[in-house]
């Protein structure tokens, strides 16, 4: 028998969340336009998840090709892989925009899209940042890959952290949207020109003021740490609008959170991982991660992608997200390999640890689907059904058992 992942309280309580976003980024009005006619080009009978889960799986399908010509981030790949990537995303970006469209169109909007859409997020999030590195070759620089990742799934995890306080999803001037234009502009260009323009470095000016040539900033730098640090300095601006907002107070009772918890409570999550994802590298006698980063990366991204989802749920369902879960075994084993002089071979470790943590993932995204539907009364991927929500049931259960109480106590 399968474990329940939510319980009766926690469902209901999602049943009765309601979205609540505000922002406008910068591309988003004009792109809007081209989503409303995209949205009408799809049947109505294709259900909104669908069209997530579609978007989801061409994304990881052309970044997953990247990764197999580029394991270490050092490669080049052919031109034909990058332009897929560009692809890729751009279908990714658009079949994401129109989910909620069509659930509005068909008239299907349930707390279980906005979960879905979430949870899809998270996970395109882990593999645009580890094929952004591979394109830019990056693996040259395993620190600066490793610092990329990393800022990009705090960066996510933050936003809903402060959804999360204030019961409300912002978005900047510069956000997700076009964060992923400069990502496909990233791809085209390693496809037109070669990823060799990343190595590209600044040129010195042409005058021998030595005391103004170190004041000029970016000099001698190469073009993919331009594009790191302009893409920092992004994120830097919005991870302080995200803790602008935590920090104010959430609209708990006392400053809390949408669950009444602490609005600190959450870097918990994330710092452990994070952690454990730095010192396993470090400590790595083998040096694991410089020789296989992007297996590294995708495997604590699993981990986080799953932070994230149990986030999102403990938003929707304003309930305290538990420390313990079983996506920290594989950084577990890893870790506790290290702690006894490694007498498994990491690099085999780490595959386990990457199947590990994408079974739990998909494991438990599989069980709050199912839990979410037979409480709703949905089917996930098709709109066109309906059953007998588990609530409506348990409730005629109860009642028909009174009327049989009922009737055996006049007969006695």
């Amino acid at each position: 028998m399968a474990t329940e992942i939510l319980s009766t309280v926690q469902l209901k309580k999602l049943s009765e969340h309601k979205y609540s976003s505000h922002g406008t980024s910068i591309f988003e009005p004009v792109m809007q336009v081209f989503w409303r006619w995209l949205v009408e080009q799809i049947p109505e009978t294709i259900a909104p998840n669908a069209i997530t889960t579609a978007g989801l799986v061409v994304n990881a399908v052309t970044s997953i090709v990247l990764f197999i010509y580029c394991p270490t981030a050092t490669e080049e790949a052919p031109v034909w892989v990058y332009l897929l990537c560009a692809l890729g995303l751009f279908i990714y970006q658009s079949l994401d925009a129109i989910d909620g469209k069509q659930a509005r169109r068909t008239n299907s909007s349930t707390p279980l899209g906005e979960l879905f859409d979430h949870g899809c997020d998270s996970l395109s999030t882990v593999f645009v940042c580890i094929s952004t590195g591979c394109a830019l070759q990056l693996g040259v620089y395993p620190g600066w890959f490793l610092y990329m990742c990393c800022v990009g799934n705090f960066l996510y995890y933050a936003a809903h952290w402060q959804a999360y306080v204030s019961g409300t999803l912002r978005f900047g001037r510069f956000d997700v949207t076009e964060a992923q234009f400069s990502v496909i502009a990233l791809y085209i260009i390693s496809a037109v020109v070669g990823p060799s323009f990343w190595a590209v470095k600044i040129p010195m000016p042409s005058f021998n003021n030595t005391l103004i040539l170190h004041q000029v900033p970016f000099v001698g730098l190469e073009m993919k740490h331009i594009f790191v640090i302009i893409s920092s300095i992004g994120g830097f601006y919005a991870g302080v609008l995200y803790f602008v907002v935590i920090f104010s107070g959430g609209i708990g009772k006392n400053g809390s959170t949408v669950a009444g918890t602490s609005i600190i409570a959450p870097v918990m999550h994330v710092g452990t991982v994070l952690l454990l994802e730095l010192m396993i590298m470090i400590k790595s006698p083998s040096r694991i991660y410089e020789n296989h980063p992007c297996l590294y990366l995708l495997t604590f991204g699993m981990v986080s992608a799953k932070v994230v989802n149990k986030l999102v749920v403990a938003n929707m369902t304003k309930s305290e997200m538990n420390y313990l879960d079983t996506i920290m075994i594989g950084p577990a084993l890893l870790f506790f390999n290290q702690y006894f002089d490694t007498p498994i071979n990491e690099h085999l470790l780490l595959w386990i640890a990457l199947i590990i943590s994408t079974v739990d993932l998909l494991r438990y995204a599989v069980l709050v689907c199912r839990e979410i539907c037979n409480y709703l009364g949905i089917f996930c991927f098709d709109i066109t059904k309906t059953k007998q929500p588990a609530d409506q049931h348990k409730i005629m259960t109860r009642s028909q058992t009174a009327k049989q109480r009922a009737a055996v106590s006049h007969k006695q």
